[in-house]
């Protein structure tokens, strides 16, 4: 459970852009964030708290997933693993398509880069209709490994992503939830 005092930051922080990218849509600009170290730092802290010693490697979703991502399993010392757009990594690589409201896309990842049987933290800044990380625990599952944990900076509680990350048996935790 998040700190108070982090909660309360964060909210402070984040801009709230209303009509973008769509009129009706209230956007998350989590980028002041970036602007203060300490609160960075905190994040990260909280993150790390979450997964220490439950997780073997950390995959970080295109493309703000890795803005976190890649500092948890720095702080975790675990590897960390690109979970890309279609056509942007080089073979080998596996892929997941999966369904959007108004079509189809794919994310692929480098073949071997998760070793069979390893536990892994699934991270993206936001959880919304949770299309895209249902995709890439099944990328991981691929592989042989499990998604044992799914991480977000932010989770829309009324387009229920969580619901399509239950089937994993796996921890979800998010530090701020709208």
């Amino acid at each position: 459970m998040p700190s108070k005092n982090l909660v309360q930051e964060l909210e402070q922080t984040i801009e709230n852009i209303a009509d973008f990218p769509i009129p009706g849509i209230q956007f998350k600009d989590i980028t002041p964030i970036f602007l203060k170290p300490a609160l960075y730092e905190s994040v990260i802290d909280e993150f790390v708290q979450f997964s220490k010693g439950k997780v073997d490697a950390v995959c970080g979703i295109e493309s703000r997933g890795y803005l976190f991502g890649i500092a948890i399993a720095v702080a975790l010392e675990v590897p960390f693993i690109l979970i890309r757009k279609k056509g942007k990594l080089p073979p080998p690589f596996v892929s997941e398509k999966y369904e959007l409201e108004y079509g189809f896309s794919e994310i692929e990842m480098r073949e071997g880069q998760i070793k069979a049987g390893q536990r892994v933290l699934i991270h993206d800044d936001l959880l919304a209709t949770g299309g895209t990380t249902e995709a890439a625990a099944r990328l991981v599952e691929k592989q042989g490994a499990k998604a044992s944990q799914f991480s977000f900076l932010i989770g829309l509680k009324d387009l229920h992503g969580e619901d399509k990350l239950r089937k994993f048996n796996a921890e979800v935790f998010r530090i701020l939830e709208y």
